[in-house]
């Protein structure tokens, strides 16, 4: 899918993107990077990024590259965030992107392996989140997917 595809895709279906103004910066086999500005709707009491907005962010860019790689290797199931965690190194003055790191092929062969023989996987992604060149927050995720039994790829 293209930016432009996985943009629409987002807003029509996770409606946080569009409030978050979310944008699609780049979308390859290995990596996904969201970007998303500071004012006004990810601002907290200091200034600084809120928190919550931080973590969404770093959530949905690892959704995004989940679903992405499902759907490119045509295995339909639903993709959900099972655990997460976000450790915050700096404050985040400025607008922010988040980026997720490629996925190990033992991973993903395994995760992919769980869902086609018993109906779900898990796999894990680390996310990093910066702002102006700099390391602002890192993620990690577990990310749970089930086989759709409709035959419909979901989101």
């Amino acid at each position: 899918m293209s930016t432009e595809e996985v943009q629409a895709y987002l807003t029509e279906h996770i409606p946080l993107s569009a409030g978050m103004g979310v944008e699609v910066i780049e979308v390859s086999a290995g990596r996904v990077t969201l970007g998303a500005p500071l004012r006004p709707a990810n601002l907290n009491h200091q200034s600084t990024a809120f928190g919550g907005s931080v973590a969404a962010l770093a959530i949905l860019a690892g959704w995004t590259q989940v679903h992405l790689r499902l759907q490119d290797e045509g295995i339909e199931a639903q993709t959900v965030i099972q655990t997460s965690s976000v450790q915050y190194d700096a404050p985040i003055h400025g607008d922010f992107q988040a980026t997720s790191d490629p996925i190990a092929e033992r991973d993903w062969s395994r995760f992919t392996r769980g869902i086609t023989k018993h109906g779900k996987g898990r796999v894990h992604v680390s996310v990093r989140v910066t702002a102006g060149g700099a390391t602002a927050a890192t993620f990690t995720g577990a990310y749970v997917a089930l086989r759709t039994s409709d035959g419909g790829l979901s989101g």
